[in-house]
């Protein structure tokens, strides 16, 4: 074992040192809300002002309303989730940015796959890429969970928390469900959509319960 002086993290149990330098995960996840505080923007900007003065003008942007709402959801979740995982990420390497550049690369295609998919009602091309862009996005946040508990090794508290991941193995298949579905019916794929957000909307204490532990 190599003594604190060789130590690469010893600047901190949150930090690396690349190069001389020391890069702290606080920069990681800071970056990261960014990033997402900008999508939700975003989307939000998605509405048009509606032509007329009644409560009637306001029926043509109900479905970019409904998708909107769905989407974040979705962003919401992923932001939550990813605060919490950063919460027991006690060293970062440089697998673990691209990692996370990979998730941000697939969320930041929300808004424009929710915009596609409200304007059009809900058509079979619009609702199947809204179901591939949150298929990806699933899986690039697997892929940064494993690249974290393989940097921190299999008996760490992330690695204990997540455990099997059926919750996040479900939400995948679901997708692809979804994204055949929308050929055939898209309002069934909408349907799974929901019920994937609704599953993640029940209260995960996997970590938290390692946070407090």
């Amino acid at each position: 074992m190599p003594s604190d002086e060789q130590d690469p993290f010893a600047a901190g149990p949150t930090s690396i040192e690349v190069g001389g330098r020391v890069m702290e995960s606080g920069r990681l996840e800071a970056f990261s809300d960014g990033v997402i505080a900008i999508l939700i923007t975003i989307l939000v900007l998605e509405f048009r002002v509606p032509d007329g003065v009644d409560w009637h003008a306001l029926g043509p942007v109900l479905p970019t309303f409904l998708t909107y709402v769905l989407s974040f959801v979705f962003v919401g979740i992923y932001w939550n989730n990813h605060h919490h995982m950063l919460q027991l990420t006690d060293r970062i390497n440089g697998k673990i940015l691209w990692a996370n550049l990979h998730l941000l690369f697939w969320l930041s295609l929300v808004p424009f796959a929710t915009g596609w998919m409200g304007k059009t009602h809900l058509a079979a091309a619009p609702t199947a890429l809204y179901g591939v862009i949150l298929l990806m996005s699933g899986v690039a946040y697997t892929i940064l969970q494993g690249a974290i508990i393989r940097e921190q090794g299999a008996g760490s508290p992330l690695a204990a928390a997540v455990g099997q991941d059926r919750k996040g193995k479900l939400s995948l298949l679901f997708y692809v469900a979804a994204i055949a579905a929308a050929f055939v019916r898209p309002a069934v794929s909408a349907g799974l959509y929901i019920a994937v957000a609704l599953m993640w909307l029940v209260p995960d204490r996997r970590i938290e319960t390692r946070l407090r532990g």
